[in-house]
């Protein structure tokens, strides 16, 4: 292997280690995060129990990792924020409540579709 191809992939596994430490601080800081993780393994717990079909999966995947994508977005923006703002200003409260409110609107679709694909299943296992 050439040296040239040896720091690519010493880059490569930066970035990726880069990402988990990205990931780790959201869940380490954020306490919406734990909720959006308990909710996430109650789900998959679930899901297993009641046998969804692939395609189902496919769903609760896309929209779990749609709850997650705007809690790290949400949080990196926080971050901008602080840093580029750190005496209060309308904007930045603007910035920061809109991110929040992204995050909001992900974690209400996670719900309509949890219901949506879980509720059927559950009634008739509840029904009998």
């Amino acid at each position: 292997m050439q040296n040239n191809d040896q720091s690519e992939i010493d880059k490569r596994i930066k970035s990726f280690r880069y990402a988990f430490e990205g990931a780790w601080y959201v869940l380490r800081t954020q306490k919406n995060a734990w909720i959006h993780a308990a909710f996430m393994i109650a789900v998959v717990i679930m899901g297993l129990w009641l046998k969804l079909p692939r395609y189902d999966w496919v769903l609760l995947v896309i929209i779990m990792a749609v709850v997650w994508i705007t809690e790290f977005f949400n949080t990196a923006l926080e971050a901008i924020v602080d840093m580029t703002m750190p005496k209060p200003h309308p904007c930045a409260k603007i910035a920061k409540d809109v991110g929040a409110g992204a995050v909001l609107v992900g974690a209400i679709a996670a719900v309509l579709v949890g219901l949506m694909i879980l509720g059927p299943p559950l009634w008739s296992v509840i029904s009998g």
